[in-house]
Formats: structure tokens, C-alpha cells, sequence
């Protein structure tokens, strides 16, 4: 469970304290307090923490600064800034400082230097301690049930009521991966792209969770690693759309946010009880797989979308399938190995333009002769023959089997 800024502004003690700007984000989660007393917080801050501006350590009249301070905060991904205002330091927070940090999302409050600092750290610490432990608890239950390690399932339950976890509405499961921390470190070294990194996954905590708000029936998303699981509230016909459409959008919304890192997205089919979640997490595990594998799947698949891949999901023996993919392809897998890999993106053209070759050509950017030529160099090395139906069904698998390994980056034939 997060503590939002609404809970602190509604803590016993903080009655003084007003949201100026920001109002719509008023559920992001707070994961600390912070006193700046720098001219500048970028460098000093990872994401979810609530900023405290008093102008002791440093005049902060400057109306130049502050600003620069809300901007720092939208863009560190901070739960809030908190400007505080009296006869002394910083008497009032300029009205450009409000309209800008109501134009970028910064939730804006203003606390009088009567309140003071010790009670309001002492009130949100212990607030946060106490939404951590209940947090952990309903994330370590909600883990149970996807992982399917229930006993009873009526005594989870009855711990579910106790905890205020909504599990009596049908769910379809979301499992998102958020891919690229290596690119980070090549692009800015491991110090900073940590820090960039802590800041992205503060970035889409917060979003998910306002999705999920917006959903009704909210239950927080599980955080495992890379991988984000939120049960998505799926009770009429029509939710299945809307989840997989409400979801998109917050990827396509994110991914340009959060580049090099990407966000992918598998589905669960829908109405899933609590006793059917951990299958549901297996279905969206197979689409996540899909997602990553298939970029003209633009980064999102659910489980209904898979087709033939949901049958070799379910081939346990992994090595059926590598020896079938050995069998059709392997000689032009070995031929790309010893030389420019040209084949097999050739091959995935191919299919991608149902055969038509002049298609294919201008798909990779080749000549059709030279298109031709490749396409019989692949019937030569492997034996089949693209006007065999019996042989194109079986390079078609083969070469889906290829593109879903996790032993190679996706490949895109744009």
C-alpha cells in the first residue's frame, strides 16, 4: 500500500497544510520526505519523494528558483514539492510558480513555518511505516494467490477482507517488463543511469496506479523486479477492450517518457476469480513473450491474440521445439552464422508479404532479383519448397518457434 499525498494532507495535525496546484495528481504515492536546501534538487532526488522548500539555508524569495524547482520535481518524477510560507523567508509562493506547476502535473502545497517541520516529518514517517508494513502484507497475499501457493484459499480470503483488498471482482491479469537497463549503463554509466532508472520505475508506479484508480475496484500493482502484475477489474463484456485499450495508452504515453528503457505488455484472457490467478499470470506471461518477440505487435499482445503460439506454449519439452526449428531451418540459421545474416530476415519478409516478393524487397530494402535469388538459395539449403503448402505450414511454425526464443533480441523486418 502507497502513502499518497491525499493521506498526508488529511494526517491528524497537517489541517493546515493546502494543495495550491496539481489537484489531479493529488493520489501520487510518497515514498519519502525531503528537506532541499541546495538551489537545485535534480542531483538529490530518485523519484516519489515529497520535496520541502522553507528558505532557511537558502533564500528561496527568488521566483526564478522556485520555478526552477517545480520543474525539476515534474521531471525527477517527485511526489509533490512543499513550499513553506511565513513573515520570514518566503511570505508567498508567486502566483507563476502556481500556474506552472499546475501546467506541468506538480502537486503544489503551501504549509505555514507555524506548522512545525518535526511534527509534520514525524506524522508522514510514522503514516509511511504503517502503509509500508500494510502494504507488504497485501502484496505478499496477492503473491500467494498469482503464484498459486494456497492451502486454503477461504483463509486468504478471509485475510483479504481483513487487509481491505476488493477480491471478490473478476480480474484479468496485465504483466508489464520494463526493458533496457543495460542500454542505461552503456549510454551514461552505472551511477547515473541507476538514478535514471529509480526515477522511471517511480514514473510508471505512479501511472499505473492512477490507471488503476480510474478502473475502480483498485488493488495495487505487484512490483517483482522488472516486471509490474496489475489485476485489472473485468466484470462486463466490453472490460476486456477497455483494459487492453486503457492499457495501451499508457504505454504509448510512457515509452517516449522513458526512453532507451520500453515498456512491453502481456493479457490475460478476462474474469479470472481469485483461484484462477495464477493461471491468468500464466496466459499473460505467454503474451508478454509474444509482445517482445513480434515488433509488429507494437509492444502489446493478450493471451486470445496468440493463435498457434498459445499450442507450443503448451510443449513443455523445449527441446521438441529446438529440434524442430534445427530440422526445417537449421541450415540457413548456420549459413546467417557464417556469414551476413540475410536469410532468415529474407525469410521473415517473406511471410510478413504473404510472398510477394516485390513487397518483400522494398520491406528490406533490396532489389527483387536479389530477393529472388535468397528466397531459392533458402529452398536449396533446406529442401523445401515455397509452393508446397505442406512445406511452407512447417517453415511458418519453425520460424515462429525462432522468433519466440529468448536466446536472441526480437528481430523487426521494418
Amino acid at each position: 500500500m502507497s502513502l499518497t499525498l491525499a493521506d498526508i494532507l488529511a494526517l491528524p495535525g497537517l489541517e493546515s497544510m493546502r494543495l495550491r496546484a496539481g489537484q489531479a495528481m493529488h493520489n501520487n504515492p510518497v515514498r519519502w520526505p525531503y528537506v532541499a536546501e541546495n538551489s537545485s534538487i535534480a542531483e538529490w532526488i530518485m523519484g516519489g519523494e515529497l520535496v520541502f522548500v522553507t528558505g532557511i539555508n537558502h533564500p528561496r524569495d527568488d521566483e526564478e528558483n522556485l520555478l526552477l524547482l517545480v520543474r525539476q520535481a515534474q521531471q525527477r518524477a517527485a511526489a509533490g514539492l512543499v513550499i513553506l510560507t511565513g513573515p520570514e523567508y518566503i511570505k508567498q509562493i508567486p502566483q507563476s510558480v502556481i500556474d506552472t506547476a499546475q501546467q506541468l502535473g506538480v502537486p503544489l502545497i503551501e504549509q505555514p513555518y507555524s506548522l512545525k517541520m518535526v511534527v509534520v516529518t514525524q506524522a508522514i514517517g510514522t503514516a509511511l511505516v504503517q502503509a509500508q508494513m500494510l502494504g507488504r502484507s497485501r502484496q505478499h497475499l496477492l503473491e500467494q494467490l498469482l503464484e498459486g501457493d494456497v492451502q486454503s484459499l477461504d483463509s486468504l480470503l478471509q485475510r483479504a477482507h481483513s487487509l481491505g483488498l476488493p477480491l471478490t471482482t473478476a480480474r484479468q491479469v496485465a504483466l508489464l517488463k520494463l526493458e533496457g537497463s543495460e542500454r542505461l549503463i552503456e549510454a551514461f554509466g552505472a551511477d547515473q543511469a541507476e538514478s535514471i532508472l529509480q526515477g522511471s520505475r517511480e514514473r510508471l508506479q505512479r501511472a499505473l496506479q492512477q490507471l488503476l484508480d480510474t478502473l475502480g475496484q483498485a488493488l495495487a500493482p505487484v512490483c517483482q523486479g522488472e516486471h509490474w502484475i496489475a489485476l485489472l477489474p473485468a466484470v462486463a463484456r466490453n472490460d476486456q477492450q477497455r483494459n487492453r485499450q486503457a492499457m495501451q495508452e499508457l504505454i504509448e504515453a510512457l515509452n517516449p517518457e522513458l526512453a532507451p528503457l520500453r515498456l512491453y505488455l502481456g493479457l490475460s484472457t478476462e474474469g479470472h476469480g481469485p483461484a484462477r490467478f495464477a493461471h491468468a499470470l500464466h496466459e499473460a506471461r505467454q503474451a508478454l513473450v509474444a509482445a517482445q518477440s513480434f515488433p509488429e505487435r507494437l509492444g502489446v499482445c493478450s493471451f486470445n491474440e496468440l493463435g498457434a503460439i498459445e499450442l507450443l506454449g503448451a510443449i513443455r519439452d523445449r527441446s521438441v521445439l529446438d529440434q524442430f526449428v534445427n530440422k526445417v531451418l537449421g541450415p540457413i540459421i548456420s549459413d546467417d552464422n557464417r556469414h551476413e545474416p540475410v536469410l532468415m530476415p529474407t525469410l521473415e519478409a517473406w511471410f510478413h508479404e504473404s510472398g510477394n516478393l516485390a513487397l518483400a524487397a522494398q520491406r528490406l530494402g533490396v532489389h527483387r532479383n536479389t530477393m529472388s535469388y535468397r528466397t531459392q538459395r533458402i529452398e536449396t539449403l533446406t529442401g523445401s519448397s515455397f509452393s508446397n503448402p505442406h512445406d511452407r505450414l512447417n517453415i511458418s511454425i519453425a520460424l515462429l518457434i525462432w522468433r519466440l526464443s529468448s536466446s536472441r533480441p526480437a528481430r523487426s523486418t521494418a
